[in-house]
């Protein structure tokens, strides 16, 4: 018994040192020989956060502040911001605003003590799209002038009722009781005009006048031209013609003198003295033309025929 006690024993041993020698030979680790792994951030990690964290507190800082002076500066509140103010109507706005770009509203109006007074460096222009985008009106104020670009052009009284100017692509109508042109020149019309009356201001003259061309009066029912506490004065470089085609010409007047007719005259013959003719009769040719022929006896404008010939 004992025996085999003592070879169990040397075969522990044997068995031993044949592990120990099995180990050393593929470098083997004990189990209680492990390494230590230190965990955290030391050094220059450590460092780089702490100023990250700072800067980060820095700027929110800065920030924060620049936030407050703005609110300061712009005057901001639960209203609006300084003179622009919300409200249920829309925007509010006290004292002179600039804008920069494009505005969109629907509708501008001043307060009811006060102007509204547009400004701009180059022009003022004003469009009206509709909902598809595209420009159906446009008014445009500039250094050289006014400019609309519209479909029609209305103009109406101070009531918004009663029309006074509106104008399209086929004409321009004014429906006010008087039109008046205070210019030197008068007003020049590059084609028909149509009016009831043309009138001239109490003590001035009233002048029509077409220098190179021909000026035509018409009328559906009849043209009178007038004065009636003056002169009328009808002047043509060449011809004048008064034409009625279905009715008279009616010359109606104290007196009617037609100046410059011509003149026919008998050849005196060397027996009978001269006399100065005093009366004359008026001689009509076929062609229309009149002339003067002297007062006979008899009627002398045969004789004096040879006038018709020229005519």
């Amino acid at each position: 018994m004992e025996q085999s006690a003592t070879l169990n024993i040397e075969n522990l041993k044997i068995t031993q040192e044949q592990f120990i020698l099995a180990s050393q030979s593929l470098h083997l680790q004990r189990p209680g020989c492990e390494a230590v792994y230190p965990v955290g951030l030391y050094g220059w990690r450590k460092r780089c956060l702490y100023f990250f964290l700072l800067l980060l507190l820095v700027t929110m800082i800065v920030n924060l502040a620049l936030t407050v002076w703005i609110i300061k500066v712009m005057n901001f509140s639960t209203d609006g911001m300084g003179n622009l103010q919300l409200n249920q109507d829309g925007l509010h706005l006290e004292g002179v605003g600039e804008f920069q770009m494009p505005l969109y509203v629907s509708e501008i109006r001043s307060r009811r003590d006060s102007l509204l007074v547009l400004r701009s460096e180059k022009n003022v222009t004003l469009n009206a799209r509709n909902h598809q985008g595209q420009l159906t009106g446009q008014l445009t104020v500039g250094p050289e002038g006014v400019e609309a670009q519209c479909q029609r052009l209305e103009v109406r009284s101070s009531d918004g009722g009663r029309l006074l100017f509106s104008a399209d692509g086929e004409e321009v109508t004014m429906t006010t009781e008087k039109f008046t042109v205070t210019g030197s020149e008068g007003a020049v019309f590059g084609h028909s005009v149509e009016t009831p009356l043309i009138q001239a201001p109490t003590s001035e003259d009233l002048r029509l006048e077409s220098p190179t061309r021909t000026l035509t009066m018409e009328a559906p029912r009849g043209v009178e031209v007038s004065a009636a506490t003056g002169t009328l004065k009808i002047g043509s470089r060449k011809d004048l013609q008064l034409e009625a085609t279905e009715g008279e010409i009616l010359l109606d007047a104290d007196s009617i003198r037609l100046e410059n007719l011509p003149l026919g005259l008998y050849a005196a013959s060397a027996g009978e003295p001269f006399r100065k003719q005093a009366v004359y009769e008026v001689c009509v040719c076929p062609s229309g033309k009149i002339y003067l022929s002297p007062a006979e006896s008899v009627s002398t404008c045969q004789a004096m025929s040879s006038i018709c010939l020229w005519s």
